[in-house]
């Protein structure tokens, strides 16, 4: 503490130090008071001053020094009466002995603020000097003494932009005049040459038993390589990191410290240039140790964003960080949890279609490369995985339209079989090789460059050598049976194979007869073939029992909603879906009720909720249309094929035969009727319209937890303002129509200049069904106030809407209600004309 109190000795010669530098012109005065300030800096047993002087110098005094050599306050030709040799040693020397953290700012502030002119020169040359006489090592080194904040976060966040940003800085000043040492190419190695030594200055004060801190240079590390210049600074460090580190326990727990340190923000530009730059696996190991294990950060970038987000990497990128993991034992987990990963996204459906084509070959890489560094018995315990995935995957691949896609599923097919060694079987598929397929062949044989790849090539021998022999064996087979005379009496080869393409497989359960006996096999049953079956023949006991289904409409209704595919059962949706169909049919003002209800319920997925519209469109279509007297068959257990009669049993059959012949190749000037007039059937869908549609009205401006209509749920807005339009046409010509037509234009009034062009649409549909559906007379009653702002609208959206579709519909809309006003109109005027 009494170091730091200010010395008053010190002070007062400091101060008339500077009064003479201001003020004196005499070449005497001033080399006396440069060496004076000298003495200050120079710390050996010749030195006329005391520590205590020298640190109180170089905490408050010399920074003001450096800024007042830099022409703050004296002449700007007073250097001009020294000689080089005394510039040199004294002017130049107070530069390079002092602290070199705040020699490096002042003379940063002073090269940004001197114009074109002998000081900016003068500058220049004493940062070269700086910078070539190993001052970046010694204030690197000297940071990494203080273990304990000595200064504010403010001064080390301005001098470590400095120091990362000086080749800016300086272009920025010197423009076409800037020296060669300033530019990245020479200094990032320079800076880095520098890391080295004060790193080894770290290594030596730890086997002397002294404490240091990697915090500063990890920072400066970090800085220069989220700057974009990890290239050229690792180029340098990670070599000679990768020679130290390999027999010196020392240099590795340096390496593992310095790593650490790196914050958290330049973590992953630090670890993305390493991997880059080392030359294995076993160097990445001893440079950075265990850090996947300690940094979540560390390990996102290794085990995620290197092998699943980024894509830009050569091969040998992936073989580092692969095999990094797989060196070690406590990493091996994080090589089963990125196979596992990789996998998933290799056989991804969607990421086959939409990923571009070298991001999946580089995802192919990765599987392979971790397949091939995994053990057998690892291999053992994923084995089901594996086959689920490549099964899946194979499908993605093959069945995608890009030749390049389906390469790649069979080489990885073809690689991954052969490693899983299916039932001694191995897949194999007829492509063209090229550079492409025989990169990837070539990943799952171990390489060897590195000595862990010759350790796992030895081990992987013998178990290449017994895998292939018992297909060796097999292929000597057939030879053999060809020398024996008996085998030719028992040779199959020259059968022609049955087809069986076409066979079924049989089911022992049998189809329930009853409906309440399907409803409960389908709440309660685990059997898949029984809950197949029972979804099957569902549709048609509902239209044949209609009071049975009347009696649990509701309660097969809900069960079919909650239903999830958890069988993989073939045509599951459309099975569903004519199901409840045909109880809204059936039941129509009990289903719909509750259908109707549980749309704005809680709880439901956008999906349910759009099946519900799709169930309540299509049974309104099917109630408005007339009643058919036979009926086809509903679709269920598929049974033996109706034999077709042999046409000498019917023996009416040829005179038909011959009567259409005749028919088709007469021709006929003037024909009548021929066919009865269609007799009238009452609608089923007029008296429940109201159910279906009114219903569907309430309640969409309240969003719930899991919906939000009027929000960001554009989808189900389109399809329902779509699904009432429809309800709202298929209402033509019923009494309630009129008042289905009013709420339905007050609904879509408000939602006409949505953003979604799906809403706009589905807008446009519902207004063209207002006008066709409701009777021309009550558009000019109950509509009389909405017609012409409805007129004008539609004649905006016909010439502005960005969507073809909409303008479309516009005009259609546009059509109608002229048609229907001059319909109007013209009734009007008969009515008139008669009276």
């Amino acid at each position: 503490m009494e170091s730091l109190a200010p010395n008053p000795e010190v002070r007062l010669e400091v101060s008339r130090c500077f009064r003479t530098l201001a003020t004196s012109t005499d070449a005497k005065d001033l080399v006396a008071t440069l060496q004076t300030l000298h003495c200050y800096l120079d710390e050996g047993p010749e030195s006329r001053t005391d520590p205590v002087q020298r640190a109180e110098f170089r905490r408050a005094h010399y920074t003001p020094a450096l800024r007042l050599l830099g022409g703050g306050g004296i002449r700007a030709d007073w250097p001009a009466g020294l000689t080089p040799a005394q510039q040199a040693e004294l002017w130049d020397g107070l530069f390079l002995k002092g602290p070199p953290e705040q020699a490096l700012l002042v003379l940063m502030e002073a090269m940004g603020e001197q114009r074109a002119g002998a000081n900016l020169d003068r500058f220049v040359a004493i940062t070269e000097k700086f910078l070539r006489s190993g001052r970046l090592a010694d204030l690197l080194w000297s940071r990494c003494l203080e273990t304990g904040p000595s200064d504010s976060p403010q001064l080390r966040e301005t001098l470590l932009g400095r120091i990362a940003a000086l080749p800016d800085v300086t272009a920025n000043r010197l423009h076409l005049r800037n020296k060669a040492l300033f530019l990245p190419q020479q200094y990032y190695p320079l800076l880095a040459t520098e890391m080295l030594a004060a790193l080894e200055r770290t290594c030596q004060s730890l086997r002397d038993g002294t404490d240091c801190s990697l915090t500063f240079v990890a920072q400066t590390l970090g800085k220069v390589c989220i700057q974009g210049h990890s290239g050229l600074v690792l180029a340098v460090l990670a070599p000679r990191l990768s020679v130290f580190t390999r027999s010196d326990m020392v240099w590795q727990r340096v390496c593992w410290k310095l790593l650490q340190n790196v914050p958290q923000r330049w973590m992953e530009s630090v670890l993305t240039g390493l991997v880059q730059a080392v030359s294995g696996p076993d160097a990445l190991g001893r440079i950075i140790g265990n850090l996947v294990l300690t940094n979540k950060k560390a390990q996102f970038v290794i085990t995620h964003k290197l092998l699943l987000l980024q894509y830009k990497y050569e091969t040998g990128v992936l073989r580092i960080v692969l095999g990094y993991l797989a060196a070690d034992r406590e990493r091996r987990p994080l090589l089963i949890q990125v196979l596992r990963s990789v996998l998933q996204a290799w056989a991804n459906p969607s990421a086959v279609k939409h990923t571009p084509l070298d991001q999946q070959l580089y995802v192919s890489k990765a599987l392979l490369l971790s397949v091939s560094l995994l053990k057998d018995s690892e291999l053992q315990e994923l084995r089901s995985e594996l086959l689920q995935c490549l099964l899946g995957g194979m499908q993605s691949h093959l069945d995608s339209g890009v030749v390049r896609v389906r390469r790649m599923g069979m080489v990885v097919g073809e690689c991954l079989s052969a490693r899983m060694d299916l039932n001694k079987t191995k897949l194999k598929f007829e492509y063209e090789q090229d550079e492409e397929t025989l990169e990837l062949l070539c990943l799952m044989s171990p390489t060897t460059d590195e000595p862990e790849a010759e350790q796992v090539n030895e081990v992987d021998t013998p178990r290449e050598t017994s895998a292939t022999a018992p297909s060796t064996q097999d292929a000597s087979s057939p030879n053999k049976s060809k020398t024996d005379p008996g085998s030719d009496l028992d040779s199959d080869d020259e059968l022609t194979p049955y087809d069986m393409s076409g066979d079924q497989e049989t089911s022992t359960a049998s189809p329930p007869r009853y409906l309440r006996d399907c409803l409960e096999t389908l709440v309660s049953s685990e059997d898949p073939s029984r809950v197949e079956l029972s979804l099957r023949v569902a549709e048609g006991l509902v239209r044949r029992n209609i009071f049975a289904a009347r009696e649990v409409s509701v309660q097969l209704t809900k069960v079919l909603l909650h239903m999830e595919d958890k069988y993989s059962i073939s045509g599951f949706l459309s099975l569903r879906q004519a199901t409840m169909v045909a109880l809204t049919v059936t039941d129509s003002i009990s289903v719909t009720q509750y259908l109707t209800t549980e749309f704005y319920s809680l709880n439901y997925s956008l999906r349910q909720r759009l099946d519900i519209l799709e169930v309540l469109t299509l049974a309104a279509q099917e109630l408005s249309k007339p009643i058919a007297e036979t009926r086809n068959p509903p679709m269920g257990v598929s049974g033996a094929p109706e034999s077709t009669p042999y046409p000498g049993d019917n023996p009416v059959h040829w005179r038909e035969v011959v009567q259409k012949r005749i028919d088709s190749k007469t021709k006929r000037l003037r024909k009548g009727a021929t066919q009865p007039p269609a007799t009238a059937t009452p609608n089923r869908y007029a008296p429940v319209a109201g159910h279906f549609f009114f219903p569907l009205l309430s309640n969409y401006d309240k969003p719930q937890v899991t919906f939000d209509l009027l929000g960001g749920d554009h989808l189900v807005l389109g399809r329902l303002i779509h699904s009432l339009g429809l309800l709202m046409h298929l209402a033509v010509n019923a009494p309630i129509a009129a008042q289905m037509g009013c709420a339905l234009l007050d609904f879509v009034w408000a939602v006409r200049y949505h953003a979604d062009q799906m809403v706009r649409r589905g807008v446009l549909f519902a207004v063209c069904s207002v006008f066709l559906s409701m009777p021309s007379e009550n558009l000019l009653v109950d509509l009389s106030d909405q017609l012409f702002e409805t007129r004008t609208w539609l004649a905006d959206v016909a010439e502005e809407d960005p969507d073809a579709d909409c303008r479309s519909l516009a005009i259609q809309s546009l059509v109608l209600l002229d048609k229907s006003l001059k319909k109007q109109l013209r009734d009007q005027q008969a009515l008139t004309s008669e009276s």
